[in-house]
């Protein structure tokens, strides 16, 4: 893996073994069929929030589940942290849409993704999020993001910390980027936001939206 920002305007490339970015992957209708779906869900049951910190500090982006509620660092049905509510239900829709992707980044013979929870992350023009893992899944199954709106300046790392190697890469609204394998537990985050660089086509006049689909692993009747 090297240093350096990544502008991948053409079909997949491979970031690291396993981390995979497929620019403009979503269609225009689609964003935007995303962009009304996560409008209702910020609604409630459980309302879109800023996350609170172990340490004491907030999160800047707000943030609202589907299927299983994070918050550090573990997964519940019921949002605790926020107003007690169960989170709403997992589509099938978008796990049907996650198993797309993931064939979209590793090909028809990848093997089947059973995606249960989705975090669904909003930035304003000065949110950020620092080095981390996603690893409070009991599934080594791959992480898919999907990016509406603002560009974002995405940083690529390595397993062992949160410092170099890494990899910058671009994400433009559309783009989807999947990482499993060797790649699922490296750290990763969002360094700087590029405001006024969406479309407002897509529903959002200012902001970025993620989207992200796990497989926890965890009891399905739970």
């Amino acid at each position: 893996m090297t240093d350096g920002l990544f502008s991948l305007n053409g079909g997949p490339a491979e970031v690291a073994p396993g981390a995979v970015h497929v620019p403009g992957w979503l269609s225009m209708e689609r964003q935007r069929e995303l962009v009304e779906a996560c409008r209702e869900w910020a609604r409630g049951p459980v309302t879109i929030r800023h996350t609170a910190l172990p340490g004491g500090g907030v999160m800047s982006v707000r943030t609202v589940c589907l299927g299983w509620h994070w918050q550090p660092y573990r997964y519940s049905r019921t949002a605790d942290d926020v107003n007690g509510a169960r989170v709403a239900a997992f589509p099938d829709w978008l796990a049907e849409l996650g198993r797309d992707a993931v064939a979209a980044a590793y090909g028809d013979g990848s093997a089947p993704y059973g995606p249960d929870a989705a975090l669904i992350n909003f930035y304003d023009g000065d949110a950020r999020m620092g080095m981390h893992q996603d690893r409070e899944e009991r599934s080594a199954a791959p992480v898919v993001s999907l990016s509406i709106g603002d560009s974002c300046l995405f940083r690529f790392g390595n397993t062992e910390g949160r410092g170099r190697p890494y990899a910058d890469v671009r994400l433009e609204s559309g783009d989807l980027f999947v990482f499993g394998g060797p790649a699922r537990f490296a750290y990763h985050g969002v360094p700087k936001v590029y405001p006024g660089t969406g479309d407002p086509a897509v529903g959002l006049r200012t902001g970025r939206l993620n989207i992200t689909l796990r497989e926890t692993g965890l009891p399905r009747g739970a």
